[in-house]
């Protein structure tokens, strides 16, 4: 939230002055210091300083002076919070640091894709925050069959970039033969082991021991659903999504495989 306050004279119809607003640096606040660039988080104190990360873990000490940050691009001066006011460090789902007063970011050119609904939601339920944070939309395909096409229809750039999420991409499979035909430096496609993306949740969550074998020539939500006895495959996904609370709910594979292309899409824009 930007809070300004105008002066001037009235009477004489001068300019009105735009004096610099202060804003309690509550952990989670994100600014940016002008001089370096460096963009971060708020989280904590040191001998007088401001303590900022960024979303790649990576802290730096600034003075407090009087307009010498920026939020949403506007100057600011920040400001103490009072021992009342001084909270604890709070993450999100993605273990990353939450922003508080979280205002999403006007979208980037770029894109990220991802093969189905169950993804798409799934992404939103663990990285949902940092997404905001970072104006990515994330855009279901609904298969990859014609991904080479999409990709070009899209037109990347090193300004629009495309990190696509891919089920089952191993070696041998027909997704890996897919993704081999692609060749574009501003495109990067990730992918995890599983058939379905529910198989990378980890099965503690969702209540069960382990994900049942289903046989090749049956659809593998469908055997999940009877081994399981969850009934239809919509009622299996709601049983899925319901117990993932964070990332570490998450196999390994998906986890650093969404970091990535995160991390690729928001690094060729600004």
């Amino acid at each position: 939230m930007r809070a300004e306050s105008y002066g001037g004279d009235m009477v004489g119809r001068g300019r009105a002055r735009r004096s610099v607003p202060e804003v309690v640096a509550e952990p989670g606040v994100v600014a940016e210091d002008p001089a370096s660039g460096f963009c971060g988080a708020v989280v904590g104190f040191e001998q007088g300083h401001v303590v900022l990360e960024d979303r790649h873990g990576r802290t730096r000490l600034f003075a407090l002076a009087p307009a010498g940050f920026l939020i949403d691009g506007e100057p600011v001066t920040l400001v103490r919070p009072s021992r009342s006011q001084a909270p604890g460090r709070v993450v999100s789902a993605s273990g990353s640091v939450r922003v508080a007063g979280l205002r999403a970011r006007t979208a980037r050119d770029s894109r990220l894709w991802v093969e189905g609904v169950h993804d798409a939601e799934l992404v939103e339920r663990v990285w949902g925050h940092d997404l905001r944070v970072e104006g990515v939309v994330v855009e279901p395909l609904h298969g990859i069959d014609e991904l080479a096409a999409r990709v070009a229809e899209f037109g990347p750039a090193g300004h629009r970039r495309l990190g696509v999420l891919v089920d089952h991409l191993v070696a041998g499979s027909k997704e890996s033969r897919i993704v081999a035909g692609l060749r574009d430096v501003n495109v990067l496609v990730t992918g995890h082991p599983f058939v379905d993306v529910w198989e990378a949740v980890r099965p503690a969550a969702v209540g069960i021991a382990a994900w049942p074998r289903v046989p090749r020539g049956v659809d593998w939500k469908e055997g999940v659903c009877a081994r399981l006895g969850w009934g239809e495959p919509a009622e299996g996904w709601r049983r899925v999504l319901s117990g993932v609370g964070s990332y570490r709910d998450l196999e390994t594979p998906l986890i650093g495989a969404v970091e990535r292309l995160i991390d690729f899409v928001t690094t060729g824009e600004e």
